[in-house]
């Protein structure tokens, strides 16, 4: 868990992170309170969560404000602000400005535009709301998180100092857009692949089940080895720039 720099963001952070997405099937304030804390407690310095996670943030705000200074702080914005249309400038400094005091922060670390769509990053609208708001010291890093066409335009604007992608055994689209990295910090989602070799049925959800497709169809004579070779990838072949947001993160 020794700490790394995080592409040339300044920030410092884990080699693994800590996805907080999957908070709203936990009804029990003590247990998150617990799950939480003891994150930090074993050397996670970077909690991932988003706008559209539930509780994740509330949450995550309520159980953690006092001890702020312990960790680089991930988020993700761009819908859901009362009064606006997802996916506008006003979205973007309003959601920015919401997620600041659901935190309970003084500053978010890494703010992300989640999943904007392609259209939209190419007019520049939401890309520029997003970098005022990190002139204006409300947040550390703006970032993009998303794959495909959209995430190798992130890479190639200078404006966004980070990105967010899956990558894992069973899933290496987003391998030719990283290759454009420039020392863009970069956050791995999905990098256990959702646990797919852990499922005894497969999953409904649509992506894990496509994992599990894809898994079972590799038949793997050592997958703890194959697992062993997954996260040396991730924390050493992919780059110096990369960390893992596990468990559970969406796209």
């Amino acid at each position: 868990m020794t700490p790394r720099p995080f592409g040339t963001t300044g920030l410092q952070v884990s080699p693994l992170g800590f996805g907080a997405m999957h908070f709203d099937s936990i009804d029990d304030e003590v247990e998150v309170g617990r799950l939480l804390n003891g994150v930090l407690d074993q050397g996670v310095t970077l909690i991932d969560t988003a706008r559209g996670y539930g509780r994740s943030e509330e949450r995550i705000g309520r159980h953690l404000t006092h001890r702020r200074h312990e960790f680089v702080l991930s988020t993700k914005l761009g819908y859901g602000v009362d009064g606006v249309p997802d996916w506008t400038y006003d979205c973007i400094v309003l959601g920015v400005q919401r997620a600041l005091r659901t935190l309970r922060s003084d500053v978010i670390d890494i703010a992300h535009l989640h999943s904007c769509p392609l259209q939209v990053l190419q007019r520049g609208e939401v890309t520029a709301a997003l970098h005022d708001c990190l002139r204006a010291g409300m947040l550390r890093v703006a970032a993009y998180s998303g794959e495909g066409a959209e995430l190798a335009h992130a890479l190639a604007d200078p404006r966004l100092g980070a990105v967010q992608c899956s990558l894992s055994l069973v899933d290496r689209n987003n391998l030719g857009p990283l290759a454009g990295c420039k020392g863009q910090g970069v956050l791995i989602k999905r990098a256990l692949a959702a646990r797919a070799w852990a499922q005894s049925q497969r999953p409904d959800d649509f992506c894990e089940g496509q994992y599990w497709d894809r898994w079972h169809a590799l038949a793997l004579p050592d997958p703890a080895a194959a697992l062993q070779g997954l996260l040396q990838q991730h924390t050493e072949g992919v780059g110096r720039n990369s960390q893992l947001a596990q468990p559970g993160d969406d796209g």
